[in-house]
């Protein structure tokens, strides 16, 4: 099985942490974002991932060979210039679709800076069970920017702000009601959505999404209400992360 890290942010928002290191390398309870997101994707038979790199590549590079590369297949996507986690999948395509007969597997995309107990390996069969060209996990919980899906779990459009009354939901295609709920940052997807793609430059997948669902394709939403997740592109967060772990609230691998 293979995977996707998106790991190439500049980390901004971790500063001061990231003044001289990647995000992926920032650390919690000892161990790094990046070996977290490794060690998870591994334990659910993840054997072959891509990493994205820009910010301090080279010291990604060198993390991943002095682990030797955590007992898998690791490949990196370098990206001289930033790229958005559309554009910086799609300049990973080869990865899924090398070969003289491109395995139809699906793939699991993961952002290196979320940590979460959601069962990989459940959220797979529900994609192939529905045979869905995405599947997101995500949750009823408050955020700034909510995905709407409709009765059927499919994507149909997205909102800013806390409530419905902030801003004017943006609807792709009609639905009787929808649900706002909050993207996880872990997905996963079938590597037929690369021919289905039209976006070009600097995009974020969350555009690309929505046309897509715009044309009746399936991006469906897995709910992942039950289990653990936090976002960690905060230093706040990074340290309740290690809170967490130590009274045994994330018991991830």
């Amino acid at each position: 099985m293979k995977a996707m890290v998106l790991a190439a942010g500049l980390g901004t928002r971790l500063r001061p942490l990231t003044d001289d290191r990647p995000k992926a390398l920032v650390t919690v309870a000892g161990r790094t974002l990046l070996e977290i997101a490794l060690s998870r994707l591994r334990a659910f038979g993840v054997s072959e991932v891509i990493v994205n790199t820009h910010h301090y590549a080279d010291m990604i590079v060198h993390y991943l060979r002095a682990n030797n590369n955590f007992g898998m297949r690791i490949e990196v996507s370098r990206e001289e210039v930033l790229l958005d986690t559309g554009s910086g999948l799609k300049h990973a395509a080869w990865f899924f679709l090398d070969g003289i007969a491109p395995s139809q597997e699906p793939f699991i995309v993961h952002n290196v800076d979320v940590i979460s107990t959601i069962d990989l390996a459940r959220m797979m069969r529900f994609h192939v069970e529905h045979a869905a060209l995405a599947t997101l996990a995500v949750q009823d919980r408050a955020t700034s920017r909510y995905l709407l899906f409709d009765q059927h779990g499919q994507l149909c459009g997205r909102r800013a702000g806390q409530t419905a009354e902030d801003v004017q939901p943006e609807l792709v295609r009609p639905a009787a009601a929808v649900q706002a709920l909050a993207f996880s940052g872990i997905h996963i997807l079938s590597p037929r959505i690369f021919a289905k793609i039209e976006e070009e430059g600097a995009f974020s997948i969350i555009p690309a999404y929505l046309h897509l669902a715009a044309k009746e394709e399936k991006i469906l939403a897995f709910r992942a209400d039950e289990y653990y997740w936090r976002d960690l592109g905060r230093p706040e967060s990074i340290l309740q992360a290690a809170r967490d772990i130590e009274s045994g609230m994330y018991s991830g691998v």
